[in-house]
């Protein structure tokens, strides 16, 4: 009889598959109360954005499903169109994307429903170098031969998310391709020399525009501008101190009546803090390690290079997200606005976060047996 240390070659890792339903599951009844109160008075409909949320999930997991069945050698052929089609998606953004807040990240598709590019894109950087360091190992050890090219992929893919004033999900692609190239071989001297390249990047880019540089000063002090900059912090921080321990009772925020902004998405771990206390936030992030434990024993048991860079890629990725979330959320870092993966309300981003999971549940098929 199987453990949930123990995996048998050709099955899919089912504590993963099952820790990643659950926390779907956990996600809609944290988006129904975090999202009813502001739904019903915004949109006159309560249920809003749990009905949303419910459509992505049943498409996401029909997703999973189908791409844990099939071979994942296939995406090693598809790497360069599903790149090529992802970047020509963000251009598109960047010329005829929908604004919001400021911000064009959005393609309408047939005003049907909105697609945020930037969402696919961190995994199709993923598997482009997955597939070019499982297939020139010997190259990644030349700066040259085997770094530069990778760091033009990035390089452009960040650009195009820069240039739809998403520096969040920049620092997520970049420090992706960081970590790729960590594992896929190169060089710790290579990698030290594009840190403190990317240092006065990144902070360049944040002087760029005066939002950003307000961020940084609001994430020292988010009370010098309470009532505006600073307002949105505060409340997530209130949140988590009227939580405690064990919180004040499921559909009990008080922070979600209209006081903290989109506590339904980029802040619903505030509100999980509020409602399920310091012991509802550490089940959470116990969740996270265990996906993530899951998917560091499939790219190191994995019988190829690709099947085990694809996975650790994946799995960087959504530990990531889910890290800058809370961070955010907890004022551990600068504000962004990254949902918490398959949790946070944001349909683009729970269905390619489930097809990614559907991927990683088929490498872990070809796992040796533990």
């Amino acid at each position: 009889m199987e453990t949930m240390e123990k995996h048998r070659s050709g099955q899919m890792d089912f504590a993963l598959f099952s820790a990643i339903l659950l926390l779907c599951a956990f996600g809609l009844v944290m988006v129904f109360s975090s999202s009813y109160y502001y739904a019903q008075s915004r949109f006159g409909d309560g249920l809003y954005y749990l009905r949303s949320q419910s459509i992505y999930l049943v498409a996401g997991v029909v997703a999973l499903l189908i791409l844990s069945r099939i071979n994942y050698h296939v995406w090693d052929r598809l790497r360069v169109p599903f790149l090529v089609i992802t970047m020509v998606l963000m251009a598109a953004v960047v010329f005829w994307g929908v604004e919001r807040n400021g911000a064009k990240r959005w393609l309408n598709v047939f005003d049907l429903f909105s697609f945020q590019p930037s969402e696919l894109a961190k995994f199709a950087l993923v598997l482009y170098m997955s597939a070019f360091m499982a297939r020139f190992p010997e190259r990644m050890k030349s700066f040259v031969n085997g770094t530069v090219p990778m760091l033009v992929i990035v390089g452009a893919i960040s650009l195009l998310v820069l240039l739809q004033k998403n520096m969040s999900m920049m620092v997520i692609v970049l420090f992706t391709g960081i970590l790729m190239l960590y594992i896929g071989g190169v060089p710790m001297k290579h990698l030290l020399l594009m840190g403190l390249c990317a240092i006065p990047v990144l902070f360049l880019v944040a002087y760029m525009e005066e939002y950003r540089m307000v961020r940084l000063k609001i994430f020292m002090d988010p009370w010098q501008d309470e009532l505006d900059a600073g307002y949105q912090l505060i409340q997530s921080l209130y949140a988590f101190g009227s939580g405690g321990l064990f919180g004040q009772g499921l559909n009990f925020s008080r922070q979600k009546l209209l006081f903290l902004t989109y506590g339904e998405s980029d802040f619903i771990f505030a509100i999980i803090g509020e409602e399920l206390g310091l012991i509802g936030c550490a089940a959470v992030i116990c969740a996270y390690v265990f996906i993530a434990y899951r998917g560091v024993m499939i790219a190191l048991k994995c019988k190829d290079r690709f099947g085990s860079l694809l996975a650790a890629g994946i799995t960087c990725v959504m530990a990531m997200q889910a890290a800058v979330n809370i961070g955010v959320a907890t004022s551990s870092i600068p504000t962004t606005g990254q949902t918490l993966p398959f949790i946070s309300s944001g349909g683009t981003s729970l269905f390619i976060f489930l097809c990614a999971s559907g991927i990683l549940l088929n490498i872990s098929k070809n796992m040796d047996e533990t």
